[in-house]
């Protein structure tokens, strides 16, 4: 049964190889003019330069964790720490490196080869990343499994921490810096000096563009990476420690720990194949990129179902462990479908918004809000479902195995969401670069499914979060030998609060950083306007470099508390209040976390596409007074969506798996109180 565990590492290697092809195919693309390759040039660097910046201040983290874990647990641990927080690292910057290639390469197909070139560039580019998250995952954790095998449980836990710490700052400095260059850049460019969306006039335009790579591609990526690696580590360590299943539904069954734990590195192994089969199936054929885009994500599906069928019988004999991970499946295509519903412009929720700009940002702001807050319910009642048939078929080890069948196909998700920054840059290099209307036509097509599959995207991070955290906090659980957490016992009842409150004080810091980088951008941006008259006359170059550098600081230096809150904050509890405590702080943070994202994330997305429905000539269009208020709306809901929302989906998993790691600790302690 072990040698069948080098199927995954054998399907990463896969993955990444399909990543390269793809890369070089990306790279023998038209460029097009000088002008295209000069604003792409500036995009890049911009880019690249963040995320070198934002590594270098990440080594002292990682330094320090080494450390603490190499003394405070063992140095085994500690070496894949730093393994899992390299492989993050490395999907980030390869996924970067072809979405900023990719951009301009975009522009030139839609003025070159239409709609269908531009969606296949674009999406091509996505696929990289999304190809580079599941590849070094499974690497990470299915080469550590073929060397040590059932040993490798007691250390892998090690790399998920590694990526989820720097999936933290990744997505918390990406987030910063995207929105506020992104606020800056509306509020002056569109409102005040009334000039377009991706104006080069505009000093804030091409930190705006950066924006999008480091926030959405490279924020995203190592999001769902962390995720993807802690429901596989998830899920050995509960078959380690489960020795039988007694389902609610069907025959009590045997988990031997040895195909406990290969059962879903092999799972994995057919979703990458899957995502690459889902890849290929996006052609761009036609002029409705999203229907291109759900064939390839529904084929990718399909093919995880028919083999969780198949291999649930052979390892186990029966088919409760692949209803498990059906169950994950459907839970993430059903979140997925209601996130489109309240995030899209073609349904009656943001309809509703755009009516409601008409009479002001007041009331723009309190129907996107109040939709938000109505967007929580079914998502909520989904994940529930799939808890329920999760554990009624398989147990605790169930609900592992649904975040597994949920995230088996991040490949294809990541290339999914990763493809909308593309073509969104793609939209301003046309734009700066002076191209046809059509080729911006084109584009703001593409960048509108982009915006519904970005929204789907984080609808889809966050479920398999709270699958993936549960899964986590049972393994928690386990090792703790915590059978039971009773509300009646005062340490619980305040770990429940403290956890309960933590991710609403981790989103007041992410989004007073945004609103303090945005202040500084918002007033520099007026500057350069105010006393160079040439921007806007078109005679001289705005300092874009200045606007550039503004992000970079902010985010770089208000990245660092959020991203130690989620670290200290269950060290503390563990180690002052017990492991009780910590249980019912997890389940708070748990709790309070999932409900919070969502609102955030589907508010924010509500109000962008409510603003891009007036922007195609509802209510006055462009310009109106009406579209003012909507471009309020969609600056309130960018930190809402992309620095806070997303944030907290990477909060709960990163606390519960420091609470994992240090166990061993506050077991020794005992809790100083």
């Amino acid at each position: 049964m072990k040698e069948l565990a080098i199927l995954a590492p054998a399907a990463a290697l896969i993955a990444l190889f399909f990543a390269y092809g793809l890369s070089s195919w990306i790279g023998k693309q038209d460029e097009g003019t000088d002008r295209m390759k000069e604003i792409s040039g500036y995009i890049r660097e911009g880019s690249m330069a963040f995320l070198r910046r934002e590594y270098k201040t990440m080594v002292f983290v990682i330094l320090v964790l080494f450390i603490v874990l190499g003394f405070g647990i063992n140095w085994a641990t500690a070496v894949m720490y730093v393994f899992g927080a390299l492989f993050s690292v490395l999907a980030g910057f390869f996924g970067m490196r072809v979405a900023t290639k990719g951009n301009v390469r975009t522009a030139c197909a839609a003025m070159n080869g239409g709609m269908s070139q531009a969606l296949k560039v674009a999406f091509r580019s996505g696929a990289v990343m999304g190809l580079c998250v599941v590849g070094l995952g499974l690497l990470g954790i299915g080469g550590v499994f073929v060397v040590l095998g059932i040993e490798s449980a007691s250390v892998i836990t090690g790399f998920g921490l590694g990526a989820s710490s720097m999936a933290l700052f990744g997505r918390v400095g990406g987030g910063i810096y995207t929105k506020a260059a992104d606020v800056g850049a509306d509020l002056v460019g569109k409102v005040e000096a009334g000039i377009p969306e991706d104006d080069p006039r505009n000093p804030a335009v091409i930190a705006d563009n950066v924006g999008d790579n480091v926030g959405d591609v490279a924020g995203m990526g190592s999001d769902l990476f962390e995720s993807y690696v802690g429901s596989i580590i998830s899920a050995i360590t509960l078959a380690v420690v489960t020795a039988s299943i007694n389902p609610a539904f069907g025959h009590p069954f045997d988990l031997p720990a040895l195909e406990g734990s290969v059962f879903p590195l092999v799972l994995s192994a057919v979703g990458i194949i899957a995502s690459i089969i889902g890849i290929m199936f996006v052609r761009g054929k036609g002029s409705n990129p999203a229907a291109s885009l759900n064939a390839g994500t529904y084929i990718s599906s399909a093919v995880v179902v028919v083999a969780a069928f198949i291999l649930s019988y052979a390892f186990f004999g029966n088919f409760n462990c692949a209803i498990a991970i059906v169950s994950g499946l459907v839970v993430g295509i059903a979140i997925g479908k209601l996130t489109e519903i309240y995030t899209s412009g073609d349904y009656r929720h943001v309809k509703k918004i755009a009516e409601q700009c008409q009479t002001g940002a007041a009331t723009t702001i309190i129907s996107g809000y109040g939709i938000g807050l109505l967007s929580t319910v079914w998502p909520i009642i989904m994940i529930v479902l799939g808890i329920l048939v999760a554990n009624a078929f398989a147990g605790l080890y169930g609900i592992a195995l649904a975040a597994v069948g949920m995230l088996s196909t991040t490949g294809m998700v990541v290339a999914v969401d990763a493809y909308g920054p593309v073509s969104d840059n793609a939209g301003g290099i046309a734009e700066m670069s002076k191209l046809p209307k059509e080729v911006r036509a084109i584009t703001d097509k593409l960048d509108a499914v982009g915006n519904t599959t970005a929204a789907i995207g984080k609808g889809f991070a966050i479920g398999s979060a709270a699958l993936t955290a549960l899964a986590l906090f049972a393994a928690y659980s386990q090792v703790v030998q915590l059978k039971t957490i009773s509300l009646l016992e005062p340490m619980v009842i305040g770990g429940l609060f403290l956890g309960a409150m933590l991710p609403f004080l981790f989103s007041a810091l992410t989004m007073n950083s945004v609103g303090k980088a945005a202040f500084q951008m918002i007033e520099e941006v007026r500057r350069q306007f105010r006393e160079d008259a040439g921007i806007m006359a078109g005679t001289s170059k705005p300092d874009y470099a200045r606007c550039v550098d503004i992000s970079t600081k902010a985010a770089l230096k208000e990245m660092v508390a959020p991203g130690l809150l989620a670290i200290v904050a269950p060290l503390a509890v563990g180690i002052v209040m017990g492991t009780e405590a910590l249980g019912g702080m997890l389940a708070g943070a748990l709790s309070s976390g999932v409900l919070l994202a969502i609102m955030m994330a589907n508010a924010g997305g509500a109000w962008d596409n409510a603003k891009k429905y007036i922007e195609e000539g509802h209510y006055g269009g462009k310009g109106s007074e009406a579209h003012k208020a909507a471009v309020v709306g969609d600056t309130v809901g960018d930190p809402f969506k992309d620095t806070a929302g997303p944030s907290i989906n990477i909060l709960i998993k990163l606390m519960t798996i420091v609470a994992v790691v240090f166990a061993p600790v506050f077991l020794s302690i005992g809790g100083l109180l």
